[in-house]
């Protein structure tokens, strides 16, 4: 598996360069099934994919996509709304 600083910087270049080539889909909207973490088994989430990534997936790692879960925090999606610019958020 590649390092977590492989993962991001190929996803900053393909949001940057191959935007309209991305499958983006809100996971809550493919969850079929779920489970909180109990002391028998850890927490868990069934969702319905289409065939083709479920073959990509489950293929030799040659050959087969980088599908990525990401997480952005609520705090960050409030801040895209936001015309105020922080320190920290300048790319110079």
């Amino acid at each position: 598996m590649a390092a977590m600083s492989d993962e991001l910087d190929s996803l900053a270049f393909a949001l940057d360069k191959y935007r309209d080539r991305l499958l983006i889909a809100q996971v809550d909207q493919l969850v079929t099934d779920s489970a909180r973490r109990n002391e028998k088994r850890p927490a868990w989430l069934k969702i319905a994919v289409p065939d083709d990534m479920v073959k990509n997936v489950r293929g030799s790692q040659k050959s087969r996509d980088l599908v990525l879960l990401v997480q952005i925090p609520r705090e960050v999606l409030e801040r895209s709304e936001s015309r105020i610019v922080l320190p920290g958020e300048v790319r110079s």
